[in-house]
């Protein structure tokens, strides 16, 4: 038997164990509906059935693109910067949804144009100001890729120190949505017709002008790859940005310890689809907070045959919709750990 097969098996009789710890709660069996399906999946990724998840954390990571020089955005680059110091001031839209689900807020300088000033929540891990026009040109080189990986699992490994159980991504970076239809594209073979949508706003040459200039950008830089990983290396160097090469990075050392990584919108599930290719497992520790209203996003959660918890119309970005869903994640924690049991036979 091998090493796969063995943890299939272990993982099935771990579900079992849970499924059964379920039927035993004080509540009626399937009461607490999603929230008992979202117990299971943290059993399984943890390998408990009673997880400590330890505190929650959301991360966003801040990077500029290059490709906004071709009109694909309806805003400039240096929004990118005003709202990543909007964070650190504690007024973006993410500090006020993590605030509600009581959690702090980490910004990580993946590669904006223009360093920040010295801030107790910001990770300085700039990589480069911004990357290259993936229209012309690759939009980084294979030593600055391999670097925002290995700074990605550094930053994943840091919340291990700080007990961090609980990983709400977020990402800020005018242009990502178009890396990310580039590289969700690429690794899913979903159309990119699908995928392309306003992003924080149509560009004032419309959508159709955004798609060709995708298609554009796709037809002068072909992957060629011996393998799914490093197809997923190349892609993410070609089209991706330096927020979303760290994020991928940070989730697969997260699902490599065993944490529970929420992701939020359409750019984290596209970097979610491109950690599971670097390391094989990783979409089993991946919660989908929400449903935005960026319609490539729907599109590639039915390619992922995911649910997510909630569709409440978000399309902010910075993981907001990632931070409103630790609540839910801490409900499925706490019943397996703390809620009274039935006295006597448990139900079928």
């Amino acid at each position: 038997m091998t090493g796969f097969e063995d943890e299939t098996r272990w993982n099935e009789v771990l579900r079992q164990q849970l499924l059964q710890k379920l039927r035993g709660k004080a509540k009626p069996v399937g009461a607490l509906g999603r929230i008992e399906d979202l117990a299971v999946q943290i059993g399984v990724a943890t390998g408990s059935i009673e997880p400590d998840l330890g505190a929650a954390r959301v991360v966003v990571f801040a990077g500029d693109h290059g490709l906004t020089a071709e009109g694909v955005t309806a805003y400039p680059s240096v929004v990118t910067r005003d709202i990543a110091k909007l964070v650190l001031d504690g007024g973006a839209g993410i500090n006020i949804c993590a605030r509600a689900a009581g959690v702090d807020v980490i910004l990580v300088d993946a590669g904006l144009l223009r360093p920040l000033a010295p801030h107790h929540q910001l990770l300085d891990r700039r990589i480069a100001a911004g990357t290259r026009n993936s229209r012309r040109e690759p939009a980084m080189t294979e030593e600055q890729c391999q670097a925002a990986l290995i700074e990605g699992r550094a930053i994943d490994a840091g919340l291990g120190h700080d007990g961090v159980g609980i990983v709400a991504f977020g990402e800020i970076g005018i242009g990502n949505t178009s890396a990310a239809a580039l590289v969700a594209h690429t690794l899913t073979g979903v159309d990119l017709v699908k995928l392309v949508g306003p992003g924080a706003g149509v560009p004032p040459l419309g959508l159709d002008h955004k798609l060709q200039i995708l298609q554009e950008t796709l037809a002068c830089a072909p992957i060629n790859a011996p393998d799914l990983a490093a197809r997923a290396i190349e892609t993410l160097r070609q089209f991706g940005g330096f927020e979303m090469v760290m994020m991928a990075g940070a989730m697969v050392a997260a699902a490599s310890a065993r944490r529970i990584i929420i992701v939020d919108g359409f750019i984290g599930t596209a970097v979610a689809i491109t950690a599971e290719a670097l390391h094989p497992g990783t979409l089993d520790h991946c919660i989908f907070a929400h449903c935005s209203s960026e319609p490539g996003h729907r599109v590639l959660l039915d390619y992922l045959k995911v649910k997510p918890l909630f569709e409440l119309g978000l399309r902010l970005g910075e993981g907001t919709g990632a931070a409103l869903a630790i609540p839910l994640v801490r409900a499925a924690e706490y019943m397996l750990r703390d809620m009274a049991d039935l006295p006597g036979e448990h139900p079928v």
